[in-house]
This record gives structure tokens, C-alpha cells and sequence, in this order.
């Protein structure tokens, strides 16, 4: 029986899991988490579409053809949820991608996703080693010309600038930083859910005070 192109098109499944593990320990867990939290944080007001840990297709009908990265950030585009990318329908692939990368992946990373990313027009491709296994200096960056990526040269400090993110990238105490390009650094979650409760504190004790003030006044 002929079955139409359209119709083995629909049958065709792209699994949402490729069933491993989303790091190979707690450091990368933990990187990609706060990686991730972060740049939505940062791009909640923009038409960006910030993700992690997503299986991407590249090439209808071969669900074989897929790759998955750690943390990635596409712009103009909704922040409708996706539960895969599938390139044909968005219109394109990821714009930056982050690998947070160990001794065990560095071939992969170095090698494969890297030329896959630069063939698919991934304009910013970063590579964190937050055990520093192998990677030297352990936060690498570069950017797409032509059909292959050239490093992104490190500032004095040991920094990288993002130009599409709006971003420079450090590495301190053995973790990743962000700045805007004023210089503000952006805070990891643990941070923020410091500064809250410090203002939680902050707005009890002027309620109690105001309360005090009352009862004197009374």
C-alpha cells in the first residue's frame, strides 16, 4: 500500500529524552541549572527563548539526527514552552549554545557538536570545564565566521564577551559569573535567595518598628 510522504512524516516519532543523565556530576548539574536560571532571569523582558537539556532536530523525518545542549538562547523568537527543537519548524537553530563540558565529553564537544554547530549557523558556541579535567583555560569562547568558528579573544581580566548576549562570562572561585556590559554582575540563585531573605529580615523590622512607634504614640 503507498503510503504519501506527508503521512510517513506524521508517524515519525522525535523522542523528548535521549535518556541520560542532564551532567556527569554535580558540579555540571549545578552549572547548567544556574546557567540557565540566570539567562532567563536576564532575557524575561526580551523575545528570547532561553533552554537546557533539550534533544534538537535538524533534519526532517531522521529523528536520528539530533543533538542536545547543555544551555542554549534564541532570539526573536516566542518563550512559548517547548518540549523539543525542532529546527524545520522554529526556522532556526540555537543562536549561542553552552557546553559545560569534562574529560569524558571533550571529544564530543571539541569535535562533533562543534562542526555540527557551526554547519547548523550557531553564532556563539562557549565550553566551560568546571572541574578543569583538560580544558585550559577552563572557559573557552568563539564565534562563527563563515563556516567555522574563530575564538573569542579573552579580555584582561579573563573574561569573555558575549556580543550577542549582551554578556561578558568570567569564571571566579570555580564557577561561572555573568556581567552586563556596565560591569553588574548577575546574581546565581543561592545569591538571590539570600538577598530575599535579607529583605524578608529588612521589611520585619520596619513593620515591627512601625508597630512600636504606635503603640508609644498611643
Amino acid at each position: 500500500m503507498f503510503m504519501s510522504a506527508t503521512s510517513l512524516s506524521e508517524r515519525i516519532t522525535y523522542p523528548e529524552s535521549d535518556g541520560k543523565p542532564m551532567g556527569e556530576t554535580d558540579q555540571h548539574v549545578n552549572e547548567i541549572a544556574d546557567l540557565l536560571k540566570m539567562l532567563k532571569h536576564y532575557f524575561k523582558d526580551r523575545d528570547a527563548y532561553v533552554g537546557a537539556n533539550m534533544l534538537c532536530y535538524y533534519e526532517q523525518g531522521e529523528p536520528s539526527s539530533c543533538y542536545c545542549p547543555d544551555v542554549f538562547v534564541v532570539f526573536n523568537t516566542h518563550k512559548t514552552p517547548r518540549r523539543t527543537w525542532k529546527v524545520w519548524e522554529e526556522g532556526k537553530a540555537q543562536d549561542v549554545i553552552f557546553e559545560i563540558t569534562s574529560k569524558k565529553s571533550r571529544l564530543e564537544d571539541q569535535g562533533t557538536k562543534r562542526v555540527l554547530y557551526a554547519s547548523l549557523g550557531v553564532s556563539e558556541y562557549f565550553l566551560f570545564d568546571p572541574l578543569q579535567e583538560y580544558l585550559k583555560p577552563p572557559l573557552q569562547g568563539f564565534m562563527l565566521q563563515g563556516e567555522n568558528y574563530v575564538p573569542i579573544e579573552p579580555e584582561n581580566d579573563g573574561s569573555i564577551q558575549s556580543r550577542l548576549l549582551g554578556l561578558k562570562i568570567k569564571v571566579e572561585e570555580g564557577v561561572l559569573r555573568l556581567f552586563d556590559l556596565s560591569g553588574q554582575k548577575l546574581l546565581r540563585p543561592e545569591e538571590i535567595a539570600v538577598q530575599q531573605e535579607e529583605m524578608a529580615k529588612e521589611l520585619k523590622r520596619l513593620r515591627d518598628e512601625v508597630d512600636r512607634l504606635k503603640k508609644r504614640s498611643e
